[in-house]
């Protein structure tokens, strides 16, 4: 069933110990109230799926309009607006290359660690650019798993960048920044000019840091570990063939870190948050007997507001909020709600500890190289 993409906490995490993200609770970020106004567009986009009778496609536009709404929690150049706009069209083209490429091609693999090694160039930059990158990328891996011709592809597209839309101009109404959407907008040809400027210079500085063999104080170690972990984990969910298996890539995507004690507590609170999840969500769905689509679309929205609320709070509790949301939003096209909990649980599990695992296999041999030459280990590492 169409999954959409789910965002991560704005906030870069804070090294510390190995499940910090698992019990601090910073409750003075909670956002909850001011996420009153990213609701009204998923609101609209499940329940036109709903009244029409076609709950897959609310669900699909349902889920960019969720995304983008993330985006407001981001910021581009000191703007709220560029991030939802920025991610709005690339999830629109990730969206449909995925649809077309389709987990049973051989160039899923390499186009995925292409993908995750951009996305891991991007941390460079102001922090709405990597974010950006990084939706685009579970974008493409999640509409990978639903393979198909031309129209189902742009079909897919079209109803991601609906939902966009429509969060994109809600936002710019109820934030009163409808004036600067329009600038945007506007200026849209600049920017990407822009872009494909800075695409270049960072080509070449890549270049060169690899020239002149400075390359471990750039961003290309993390980059090519995201490049490796993505072609591994992307390799496995097309072997397998596994249910809902896109969660093995996507989650080793969003837990490794630059830093090994960032990866293992994001590790960790995303294990520990999606199997309470799973239990817990679960649970209510055994307490409501035959929930109408109408309930169901009443509770992913709750779950929804509840994500955003959590965004930068703890990690483990958004795991729990993130996952709530996935499960009650497939529910309402008829998908069992324990089953999907128990495939994200376990996919999680996968992904998790392959990326744990890489990491791990990174520092051993640093470690033995650096063993050789007499230097100390960076902490970094």
């Amino acid at each position: 069933m169409p999954l959409p993409a789910t965002s991560e906490p704005s906030a870069r995490p804070q090294s510390g110990g190995y499940f910090t993200d698992s019990y601090v609770f910073n409750w003075h970020n909670q956002t909850f109230r001011d996420d009153l106004v990213l609701l009204p567009a998923i609101a609209i986009c499940l329940g036109a799926g709903v009244a029409l009778g076609h709950p897959a496609a609310g669900m699909i536009a349902g889920g960019g309009a969720m995304t983008v709404g993330f985006g407001a929690k981001q910021s581009i150049d000191d703007s709220r607006l560029l991030p939802m706009l920025f991610v709005s069209i690339g999830m629109t083209f990730a969206a449909f290359l995925g649809v077309i490429i389709g987990y049973t091609n051989y160039l899923l693999v390499p186009i995925a660690a292409l993908w995750a090694f951009g996305y891991g160039m991007l941390t460079t930059r102001e922090e709405g650019y990597s974010w950006v990158g990084q939706q685009c990328v579970i974008t493409f891996l999640v509409a990978s798993a639903f393979p198909a011709s031309l129209g189902p592809a742009c079909n897919r597209a079209l109803l991601i960048l609906a939902g966009g839309t429509i969060q994109l101009a809600f936002s710019a109404i109820l934030l009163r920044l409808f004036r600067q959407l329009g600038g945007h907008l506007a200026s849209l040809a600049q920017y990407v000019h822009a872009e494909q400027l800075a695409l270049r210079s960072a080509y070449l500085m890549a270049t060169q840091s690899i020239l002149g063999r400075r390359f471990l104080s750039s961003a290309i170690p993390y980059s090519l570990r995201l490049a490796v972990t993505l072609a591994v984990t992307t390799e496995i969910y097309r072997r397998m063939n596994f249910p809902s298996g896109y969660w093995i890539p996507m989650t080793a995507l969003l837990v490794l870190k630059p830093g090994i004690t960032d990866t293992v507590s994001r590790a960790i609170a995303r294990l520990v948050g999606t199997f309470a999840a799973a239990i817990v969500v679960s649970s209510c769905l055994a307490q409501l007997p035959s929930p109408s689509p109408t309930v169901l679309a009443a509770f992913t929205l709750i779950f929804a507001w509840f994500s955003y609320g959590t965004n930068n709070v703890n990690y483990a509790l958004f795991s729990v909020c993130i996952t709530g949301y996935i499960v009650f939003l497939l529910s309402i096209n008829n998908v069992p709600g324990p089953l999907v909990a128990q495939r994200r649980a376990i996919s999680t599990a996968i992904g998790g500890s392959i990326a744990l695992a890489v990491r791990l296999i990174v520092i051993y041999r640093r470690k033995k190289e650096l063993k050789k030459s007499g230097a100390a280990l960076p902490q970094s590492t």
